[in-house]
């Protein structure tokens, strides 16, 4: 026996990685706060012993013989768990075992306390090779008889289907990897929560984030993935600032059910549904989430690498402990140096959504199982749909050419493994079983960001990948056009100079659907449906219009995380009042006009009385960004801002909302899209602090050509003289007033003669799509290096 706060990292060999890594944070991380439950290992010397006892090592090298020999898994699997569960513990081990057990209840000061046992195997948990999930956990184990029997249960887990499977794909011999037990005092977390935690992004792999998940119960049921659970998203280089709550996400999950304690020895655990008070609030508050990324990144420091690791919180105390941290092994493999794309080109009516896992894209045929009874018939390269996977579904997991589950989160067993595997996954989708049916072909798309999609048929897709190391520096800063935030850490090994452009609708209508104004004015409205669709949408909120602040705030906050400290320019809500009218309750707020294109739009809206409490919850989103989550790095931009009178009323207003111009560093810019914008540039640029040219809008209304007119396409043009005397005049202006001057749009992409005509003309950022990124780079390297030929430098305006 061995005392966990006597082991170290040194001791896998002795203890395998989970005890050995429990001994290392128990010494090492204690006085950094961190809680980690008091016990006791059963040396993996021991495990042999028991082997040698009951001559179980030939009989087992016999059958797994006979399993590479042709013989079924299930079958050579059964006949080894039979072999070891009846064995007898040898005696002076069972002394050893009882004698620790009752020390631990003297250190308690408790009689026969209830226990966590968990195996822990001498190759597990390391870098190279994750064992997660591979061996049993035994909870609520009380009393010296039970004990014994769940150590004879550890040692037979080693040989599960699922565990003799992944070490015969891993290469590891059977016989060498050796199974310590670790004994642990429970955390009551039945009557509270548990569950995992990430030091990155597990999908993107993205390295400043903590990503939290969270149900009520044992942690169990988040592991196994058969539980929808909360998610939050913490930002870690703000960590640090005590005055900030960096929090950039948080997601209010499903969890319909929770692991609690059994009533009886026979059932020391069992499943009940959750009430629905706990499945409509958020398992953990503001203060227990940052803590525990605290604790994430303290161990993640200690051990130099991305870890992954399960948390519990005791109902009794309210006290969180961490009970499990082990290396991450999906992202830490992957190459930095090339990033993939994936983009659909087709598009289609989902079948199916859920959570995507990666951001690959992949086509096969629908094998829908019940259970893993099942998995006899699932047919290699088909996609896997069922209610949730465990350790069990493994050997037919990587032969699936996507996997799709009922339940789960991006923590649970189908998620992790998938990415381990490279199998393209979307999990938690309701009703997949039924929506997808049996032998149907689909494409399941996790490339459009966070939620992941199951579309009929096999849609056209391409894939690309993208060499880093071959992106040229320019002079002139490449910034990216961001529209959904579920997608912005997807790109973040783009070396852009920021975002020149993260469109607030895009926000709107993606997390949070709802008009604005219905939300101030919930109890004035009539429209019973409408009214229906709100209760539903923020269900857990009692102010409604917080609901809108919060979806918004979490939203801008997951692009500025994304490309901190570099700038992010958030343009404020540019919907047009037929737009606007489509949100859940918006037909009561939005006027009916012959053109909404230059109708109630922008800046106009927001100090009118029919928008401006809208205009409100905008900004009281943005400032909680900056000044509540700390993400300073957000910059203000006014659209379709027609007159310098109008500028001054719409600043007037962000000031009384707390947004004032120049305050904490707030930078503000203006949307160069009306002609006057152009005409009164000298006017503007008084009032702002940058300009960024919206060239769609600006081709419209200079050639007065509607932009949506199939008729009038011919003559819809940016490449007109008229908008280049245009951008010039202006940068002309911006640049004598010291005022920066920016593009978004993506002809630079596709037309590197305006590309150079930008570097030429002194632009100092141009904004693209992501997937155009590195095409608009090596157009502006091009103009750069004639500039520098012709001995012009970087354009004759620069400032």
């Amino acid at each position: 026996m061995r005392w966990l706060d006597s082991l170290s990292s040194d001791d896998v060999a002795l203890v395998g990685g989970k005890n050995a890594s429990l001994g290392e944070m128990l010494r090492h991380l204690v006085s950094r706060g961190l809680r980690v439950p008091m016990g006791f290992a059963v040396t993996a010397r021991a495990y042999g012993d028991y082997l040698d006892a009951n001559d179980l090592r030939g009989r087992i090298a016999e059958r797994i013989d006979a399993l590479r020999h042709g013989e079924d898994l299930a079958t050579v699997g059964a006949d080894v768990r039979r072999m070891v569960l009846g064995g007898r513990v040898p005696d002076d081990l069972e002394r050893s075992i009882r004698a620790a057990y009752r020390e631990l209840a003297a250190r308690l000061s408790r009689s026969d306390p209830d226990v966590a046992v968990r195996s822990s195997a001498t190759a597990e948990d390391l870098p190279e090779a994750s064992f997660a999930g591979q061996q049993e956990t035994f909870l609520n184990i009380t009393g010296e008889d039970a004990l014994i029997d769940a150590c004879r249960r550890s040692y037979a887990s080693l040989f599960t289907d699922r565990s003799i499977s992944y070490r015969e794909h891993h290469g590891f011999d059977h016989l060498r990897v050796g199974l310590s037990v670790g004994v642990q005092q429970m955390v009551r977390s039945d009557l509270a929560g548990a569950g995992v935690m990430f030091t990155l992004d597990t999908d993107s792999g993205f390295p400043r984030t903590v990503l939290i998940s969270a149900a009520p119960g044992l942690g169990e049921s988040v592991v196994a993935g058969v539980v929808d659970p909360d998610e939050y998203q913490v930002f870690k280089p703000l960590l640090d600032r005590r005055d900030l709550t960096p929090v950039i996400s948080r997601k209010i999950g499903g969890k319909l059910t929770k692991v609690v304690y059994g009533d009886s020895a026979a059932s020391p655990t069992g499943t009940v549904e959750t009430s629905a008070a706990e499945r409509e609030a958020a398992v953990l508050d503001d203060a227990e989430i940052l803590q525990l990324a605290r604790w994430a990144v303290a161990v993640e420091e200690h051990y130099g690498c991305p870890m992954d690791l399960e948390w519990a919180k005791d109902g009794h105390s309210g006290d969180l402990f961490v009970v499990q941290a082990r290396p991450e092994t999906v992202q830490a493999r992957r190459s930095t140096g090339t990033l993939r794309s994936y983009r659909l080109n087709e598009r289609a009516e989902p079948l199916a959504r859920g959570l995507a896992v990666g951001d690959a894209i992949a086509t096969g045929t629908v094998c829908a199982l019940a259970d893993v009874s099942e998995i006899g018939r699932f047919v290699d390269g088909a996609v896997l749909v069922t209610r949730a996977t465990d350790p069990d579904w493994e050997p037919v997991m990587k032969r699936a050419a996507a996997i799709v589950t009922e339940h789960g989160g991006r923590t649970s067993h189908a998620a992790i493994v998938s990415r381990e595997l490279g199998v393209t996954a979307v999990v938690g989708a309701a009703g997949a079983r039924r929506a997808l049916g049996d032998g149907r072909e689909v494409t399941v798309s996790c490339a459009e960001g966070e939620e992941g999609r199951v579309y009929p048929g096999a849609l056209d897709f391409e894939e690309r990948e993208i060499d880093l190391a071959r992106v040229p520096e320019t002079e002139t800063s490449v910034m990216l056009n961001i529209a959904n935030p579920s997608a912005a850490f997807r790109w973040w090994r783009l070396p852009a100079d920021g975002v020149g452009l993260a469109r607030m609708e895009f926000i709107v209508n993606n997390l949070i659907t709802i008009h604005p104004m219905a939300l101030v004015h919930f109890d004035d409205l009539d429209d019973d449906a409408a009214r229906a669709r709100i209760e539903e949408l923020t269900r857990g909120y009692r102010d409604k219009a917080a609901f809108f602040v919060e979806r918004l705030a979490y939203g801008i906050g997951r692009i500025a995380a994304a490309w901190w400290p570099r700038p992010v320019i958030v343009r404020m809500s540019d919907f047009k009042t037929n737009e606007y009218a489509r949100l859940v309750g918006g037909a009561a707020f939005e006027p009916t006009e012959e053109n909404p294109m230059l109708g109630w739009r922008g800046a106009s809206r927001y100090h009118s009385e029919g928008y401006r409490e809208g205009f409100g919850l905008e900004c009281r989103a943005v400032r909680r960004v900056r000044e509540d989550m700390g993400l300073a790095n957000v910059v203000v931009m006014i659209p379709f801002c027609r007159t310098p009178g109008e500028a001054d009323e719409v600043l007037r207003t962000m000031a009384e909302h707390g947004l004032r111009r120049g305050e904490n560093g707030l930078e503000t810019y203006v949307m160069a899209e009306i002609p006057s914008n152009i005409i009164s540039a000298d006017r503007f640029a008084e009032r702002f602090d940058g300009f960024s040219i919206g060239s769609n809008d600006l081709t419209q209304l200079t050639l007065g050509v509607d932009r949506d007119s199939e008729r009038l396409a011919p003559l819809f043009d940016e490449r007109d003289p008229a908008l280049a005397r245009s951008v010039e005049a202006l940068i002309d202006v911006a640049h004598a007033r010291r005022r920066k001057v920016g593009l978004c749009g993506q002809r630079p992409s596709d037309d590197p003669d305006f590309a150079r005509f930008l570097v030429e003309s002194g632009i100092d950022s141009i904004s693209v799509s992501p997937d155009s990124f590195l095409a608009v780079k090596d157009h502006v390297a091009e103009a750069e290096r004639a500039e520098r030929r012709a001995g012009r430098g970087r354009g004759r305006h620069a400032a």
